[in-house]
This record gives C-alpha cells, structure tokens and sequence, in this order.
C-alpha cells in the first residue's frame, strides 16, 4: 500500500525537519505532505529546503493561519491525487511520535480509519498538566454522549484514513476548521458505516514551542458538537 503522511504545521521549525527524518527512516512512507500556513518563523522555507533533499517530500504554501481542518483537507486532496492507499495524519510536535505509523498503518487492514489513542489500554499522557487533561477527557465523554461516537479518543489527531474513506465524504462540505474538525470527520466516518480501530499511542506534549489550542477552539468545538448532535436527531427522526 502506499502511504501518505499529511503534517500541518504553523510554527513548528524546530521539530519539522527531525520529523520528517524520523518519519522518512520507516519503511513504507512514500510521501509527506507539509501543509504550512505561512508560519512567521521561517517552517514553510524549511520545508522547501527539505524538498531539495527528500523527494518523497511535497509542500503546500497557505497564505495565512487558516486553521486545522482546512489543512487537514488540502493535505487529503493532494494525497489522494498521488494515489495513496493509507493517509495518515499527524502533529509538528513530536506529541505524536512517528514509531506509532506502522502500527496506525497494520490497524488499517483490518478497519478502514485507525485512531492513535491515549484513552485505550497501554495508552496515555506524558507531561500533561492536570487542566489539559480534564478538558481532554470532558471533551472525549461529551463528544461521544451528543454523537454517539463509538471511539474512546474523539479528539485525536493521530489516524490512518484509507482512501475509500476520504473518497465517500464531501471534503468541500465539512464547515468545521479547527480542532473540532477532528470530531466531525469521526463522526462522517462513523455515519458512514466505516469501521473504526484504536491503537494504543503515549501522548507526550510537545517538545519545542507552544501550544496551539486556545479557548476559541475550545468554543469551536462545543459548537461543533451540538450542530452535529442537532443533526442526528433530525436524521433519527
């Protein structure tokens, strides 16, 4: 199968290039996409030079911060149009390591979305302060009592989609852009008729700059839930 590895990145120069070496040091990963949003701290200009290295390696360049889930689709775009088999999505940080691939990858024989998770057995958190993870662990539980969500990290990042997958939703249709958009793309997928797994991952927060997630996302997201909860009343009854 051929493997794409989609990286959205704003601000993430001191991880992107240890990243990619680590990811590109694994059998089987054909591509990397970088989908930078023109980070002021020069990540888009590293990218480009690693181009120059790696052919495996593609960047597209947005012209401002557009946001998560917007990346998350210009990378699926792009990966399907190179034929990609497994797309598999990431963070910059380092929080979602890349020995984890193969895993998410061998998961996708047998469930066509692998969701890298915290909250499965042998999963977890490192370095987590106390308020970050009661707010993951609200969000999970409240995203899967409103949508009936079946996987146990609803808000994870860290998944292998296969190619059907992206092929039966409407990308373009998808108005959430943030974080949240991680919770209705399980959701479609899930509607859908997919077949979810989970593989254990340990979370480690990140190694080298900020963190991305403020409280607007946080509002985003509640948002996000309740439209989606809305909907599946109304496509229940």
């Amino acid at each position: 199968m051929k493997t794409a590895v989609i990286i959205p990145t704003y601000n993430e120069s001191d991880n992107i290039e240890a990243l990619v070496k680590e990811i590109l040091a694994l059998d089987g990963i054909t591509e990397i996409i970088i989908v930078d949003d023109n980070s002021p701290d020069g990540t888009g200009e590293i990218a480009d030079e690693l181009t120059k290295v790696y052919r495996g390696v593609k960047v597209i360049h947005r012209p401002t911060k557009l946001g998560l889930g917007t990346a998350h689709i210009a990378g699926f775009k792009e990966a399907l149009a190179l034929g990609a088999d497994c797309i598999v999505t990431m963070d910059a940080d380092f929080s979602h390591h890349p020995r984890y691939i193969p895993d998410l990858v061998a998961g996708s024989w047998d469930a066509q979305l692998v969701i890298g998770s915290r909250y499965v057995d042998r999963g977890g958190t490192i370095n987590w302060g106390l308020q970050r993870q009661i707010l993951s662990r609200v969000a999970n539980t409240f995203a899967r009592l409103v949508l009936g969500l079946k996987a146990h990290d609803c808000t994870a990042g860290f998944r292998c989609y296969r190619r059907e997958v992206l092929e039966s939703i409407e990308l373009d249709e998808i108005f959430s852009d943030g974080y949240s958009f991680l919770i209705e793309m399980l959701y479609k997928c899930q509607q859908r008729g997919w077949e979810i797994g989970e593989v254990p991952i340990i979370f480690e927060d990140r190694r080298r700059g900020a963190s991305k997630i403020s409280r607007r996302e946080i509002f985003k997201a509640l948002y996000t839930v309740l439209c989606l909860g809305w909907e599946r009343v109304f496509s229940q009854g």
